[in-house]
């Protein structure tokens, strides 16, 4: 990659570096108070907005209407006015981490050299499943995380993936995804982490953390609703009530802004009611910053701003699409300069938009780039990771002007650079191995699993020799390396082929695929039949492949009109397991399918969310058994195609019962997963009965491996409120912990409930904690209650709001 923007020139009337709003003492309100008293207009609007240079309006999108929306901007007359953020400098096209770690030092420079403050851009890169940039790892996807019920390891993850972003200039992550899966048709369900808000918001608090810990702003998104669209279609309207919203879809984000400390929201683009997200200022203020306390900034989804005009139809330019936004709390328009440019001058000009409504976007923008450090007098562009190529005097220069653009150029700085950035190191791959493994499901077993020496298998399936198969569609080889075919991947991709020949190497493999992922052509069915009925074992490898806006089964934009398995891979499947051999499949998906009767047929059944680099090492081990498998399922598996949307979080009402010829009942239920081992619980002793409205129930179990192998047991908690003001879901999840027992080991576990953990919305719109029955289920899964803890809570009813707690105490003792 070359310079994305030409050498600077300085500007005429720089302030004096010992300006107020330079030092570093002072809070930075107080430094963006003086800023702002000393900008025009449009140098204010100017930091309001990115410019995303090297996107292209022609070839395969990765935003919603990018070929319409996307235009080049004429950097000599923005620039001089400031600048916000630069939008991906790394994953827009593939370049090698050390020479773009340059070229955004050098376009830095010349941010900072044409504003007469010298105040730098900030950038922002994806980093859903790891930094989207060319040669990073590729962690497992967020469903996956959800998959590991491990908060600890998911903010190991997180501080890797921001010590890389940082070690490059990047200072802010497009991540989490915090939406909560309402319809698995969804295509973006891989870039969730649950079905549960619960579940979501502590894997995506810990990403926060992790993510924060860095230095790198987290963005929390789709801010809220967009999961919930109906029909399960990209980027529609949502069909859902105020309870909803208040009980399943915010709670995480919720967690997030409290918990986390998150420093940046992306608004959703879906409206809801009437009301698009980005236009919506009881959403975006009221409760976020009003209620919540949120001191961040609110960032605009991709071309959000321009849509309030042209998907949504509530303003009739950008002019008043830039006043909706910023009236209802959008502080920075992304990717690019639409509406907060010359619309928003205009509009400001002639009295349609307060300038109020820009001194306070600018505010909160100019406090987090002083909290960045990018506002001190000091501060400098030059990344960690080329420090010393930049500063050693006897290293080679970095090339300037118009050098930087010849190939001779590139070649000595990338020969000067080269090791000197590693976004793929030893210690991130441990990560994503150990992630990866710890969110492999194990849904069914017959006693096949773990394979024992077995002398043939057939390996088939569409994901059976497929690299990218165990990526998501933000990965980067997925996102945008697959517009770049000429380019590698940048990081090591082995297929499920090569996986489980380094596991079983005395075991002979034969190959058939059988189909594609999503063509009609049955024509390989028949030879894979013949493989499978001529070997020991059968290891059938179905599911998705990732992409965007319809290039893939599943990822943004490819949404599905039902659950069954893309293609003829159900074909396959049940013409395979006629074959009369033990058939184990593994699913590499996006998204839960429904996978008829292979649910009682097949021998085995392993699935795995899209699980990373790693993913195929991690699957074929477990199928070995040289891993334990301790994943439970983050989304519930449909027993048939079209009977959604169906979560276990429904109400009495949504479950099967006799007055409807449809049962919504999944094959594998939420936190449904098996072990090479069993489990006994036992031994409950409680305090039980009557607990006042603001106490705690306290209770204490054990839980004993059985079995002759090491294994993970999830213990989860569900709470179950028979009786209420308002309809509940039939039980919902208040907690969970790994533990991990040796073979015979026992482990005592002290569980502590707080009665805020049963507050709901009530019909006056505040959430309450009721007197009354409840029920604590103590529970391998949503369907797998092994003890209930019965108790009654007294006293009147306490309202509570978002200081109320949150999760319940776990003590586990080995005993």
């Amino acid at each position: 990659m070359t310079d994305t923007v030409p050498e600077p020139t300085t500007p005429d009337r720089a302030p004096a570096p010992t300006a107020r709003w330079r030092d570093p003492a002072l809070p930075p309100e107080a430094r963006a108070d003086a800023l702002i008293a000393e900008m025009t207009l449009p140098e204010k609007a100017a930091q309001l907005y990115g410019i995303w240079v090297g996107a292209s309006a022609e070839g395969g999108e990765v935003a919603p209407h990018q070929h319409e929306m996307e235009e080049p901007a004429d950097l000599d007359t923005l620039l001089p006015r400031g600048l916000g953020q630069l939008t991906r400098p790394f994953g827009t096209a593939p370049v090698d981490p050390a020479l773009g770690a340059l070229s955004l030092l050098r376009t830095q420079r010349r941010v900072m050299a044409a504003n007469r403050f010298g105040i730098p851009a900030l950038a922002h890169e994806e980093c859903l499943a790891g930094f989207a940039a060319w040669g990073a790892t590729a962690y497992p996807v967020p469903l996956a995380w959800g998959a590991a019920f491990d908060p600890a390891l998911v903010e190991d993850m997180a501080g890797r993936i921001g010590r890389d972003l940082r070690a490059v200039g990047v200072h802010q992550g497009l991540a989490p995804v915090l939406d909560v899966v309402r319809d698995p048709r969804w295509g973006r369900v891989e870039e969730t982490i649950g079905e549960d808000p619960y579940l979501v918001g502590t894997i995506g608090t810990a990403y926060v953390r992790g993510l924060q810990s860095a230095g790198v702003v987290a963005t929390l998104k789709h801010f809220a609703g967009y999961s919930a669209s109906r029909a399960g279609r990209n980027l529609a309207p949502v069909g859902m009530g105020a309870r909803e919203r208040a009980d399943v879809v915010l709670p995480p984000f919720e967690m997030a802004v409290r918990e986390g400390g998150a420093r940046s929201v992306m608004h959703a683009y879906t409206d809801t009611d009437g009301i698009p997200s980005a236009a919506d200022e009881r959403l975006l203020t009221g409760l976020l910053r009003d209620t919540w306390g949120f001191t961040g900034t609110v960032v605009a989804d991709y071309f959000g701003v321009a849509f309030l005009q042209t998907l949504h139809g509530v303003a009739g330019s950008l002019g008043e699409a830039a006043g909706a936004a910023l009236g209802a709390g959008v502080d920075v328009e992304l990717p690019t300069v639409k509406a907060y440019g010359e619309p928003l001058l205009a509009a400001v000009a002639e009295g349609r938009v307060p300038e109020a409504l820009v001194d306070r976007a600018v505010r909160r923008v100019l406090v987090q780039k002083a909290q960045l450090g990018m506002l001190d007098a000091d501060w400098d562009p030059v990344p960690r990771a080329l420090a010393r190529h930049v500063e050693d005097p006897h290293a080679p220069a970095p090339a300037r002007g118009g050098e930087a653009g010849t190939a001779a150029a590139d070649a000595l700085t990338a020969r000067a650079l080269r090791g000197s950035v590693d976004l793929d190191s030893a210690g991130n791959q441990d990560v994503a191995r150990r992630l990866a493994e710890e969110s492999v499901v194990l849904l069914r077993n017959d006693g096949t699993l773990p394979l024992d020496r077995p002398g043939t298998i057939a390996l088939m399936g569409p994901n059976a020799d497929t690299p990218t198969a165990v990526l998501g569609c933000y990965s980067f080889p997925v996102h945008v390396g697959v517009q770049h075919p000429q380019v590698p991947a940048g990081i090591e991709l082995p297929t499920l082929r090569e996986a489980l020949a380094a596991q079983f190497p005395d075991c002979r493999i034969t190959a058939a695929a059988g189909c594609a992922v999503d063509t009609a052509d049955t024509g390989g069915i028949p030879a894979a039949v013949r493989a499978a009925a001529a070997a020991d074992v059968v290891v059938l490898a179905l599911g998705d492949r990732a992409g965007l806006f319809g290039r893939g089964t599943s990822g943004e934009g490819c949404d599905a009109e039902s659950l069954a398995l893309p293609g003829v891979q159900q074909r396959l499947l049940d013409a395979v397991l006629d074959a009369g051999r033990p058939v184990v499949v593994v699913l590499l998906a996006g998204r839960p399918y429904a996978l008829g009767d292979a649910v009682t047929r097949a021998a085995g059944i392993v699935q795995a969310f899209f699980p990373g680099q790693m993913g195929t090492a991690a699957v074929a081990a477990v199928l070995a058994g040289r891993v334990e498998p301790s994943g439970r399922l983050p989304v519930s598996v449909p027993a048939r195609p079209g009977s959604q949307p169906a979560t276990y979080l429904a109400a009495r009402l949504g479950r099967a019962s006799d007055v409807s010829n449809v049962d919504p009942t999944p094959a594998y239920p939420f936190g449904h997963g098996l072990a090479y081992t069993t489990f006994a619980w036992g031994d409950l002793r409680t305090d039980g009965g009557e607990v006042g409205t603001d106490g705690e129930v306290r209770c204490s179990f054990t839980v004993r491996n059985t079995g002759l192998r090491e294994g993970t047991e999830v213990v989860q908690v569900y709470l179950r409120d028979p009786v209420a003001s308002v309809v509940q879901p039939y039980q919902r999840l208040v907690g969970y912990r790994r533990v991990r027992l040796a073979p015979g080991a026992r482990a005592r576990v002290e569980l502590a409930v707080p009665a805020d953990l049963a507050a709901f919305t009530g019909r006056d719109g505040r959430r309450v904690v009721e007197p009354g029955a409840l029920e604590l289920r103590l529970a391998a899964s949503s369907a797998d209650v092994r003890l209930t803890v019965a108790c009654t809570l007294t006293g009147p009813p306490r309202t509570v709001d978002h200081t109320r707690g949150t999760h319940p105490r776990f003590t586990v003792r080995p005993v």
